[in-house]
């Protein structure tokens, strides 16, 4: 069994510098010579999740130059590492769905895109709050519902709607925007 000089001292979460020195202590003493792998994967994960970031977050900067988008106060970059954008046009055809949509419910964008939000009901989706969704899209107004909405496999899950209405420059609105997780 490998003895790490880490764990025979007693230290605190603020010396990890001290962590690192023994670490390297450690390797720079012992015949081995790799990294181990697992953070390799880890560190592939995260890049994966980074460049994901990144292209939603240009296909929607893309989106709204082209539309000519008010601006908003939406921090765009953060919500899509931690939550599904939905975007749809004003008759709400799905025009855009983030790369979290799979990691939620199973759907890929390929899947949704020209279809409405309704793909996501089903026979338990609860019929009060969706008339209250689209009283609020009917209406231009913002709206957050937690709705039961059903995986391409067919099982449930909650999902936490968060809707606005976006309007171009001259106040016409051209598209709605949706922030959901999975409740």
């Amino acid at each position: 069994m490998l003895k790490w000089p880490i764990f025979e001292k007693n230290i605190g979460m603020k010396e990890f510098s001290d962590y690192d020195d023994a670490v390297a202590d450690h390797f720079k003493r012992s015949n081995i010579k790799a990294v181990p792998v697992l953070s390799w994967e880890f560190n592939h994960q995260f890049l994966e999740m980074l460049q994901a970031v990144y292209t939603d977050f240009t296909r929607l900067e893309a989106l709204g130059s082209d539309f000519k988008w008010q601006k908003n106060n939406w921090d765009l970059k953060s919500r899509l590492r931690d939550e599904t954008i939905l975007v749809t046009d004003k008759s709400l055809s799905i025009v855009f769905a983030s790369h979290n949509l799979p990691l939620m419910n199973g759907y890929a964008e390929a899947d949704v895109i020209g279809k409405t939000p309704k793909i996501f009901q089903g026979k338990e989706t609860d019929l009060q709050t969706s008339r209250k969704i689209r009283i609020a899209v009917q209406n231009q107004q913002p709206f957050e519902e937690t709705i039961l909405n059903y995986k391409k496999d067919g099982s449930k899950y909650f999902c936490v709607v968060k809707g606005f209405p976006i309007f171009d420059k001259s106040g016409e609105l051209c598209h709605f925007i949706a922030f959901e997780t999975a409740a």
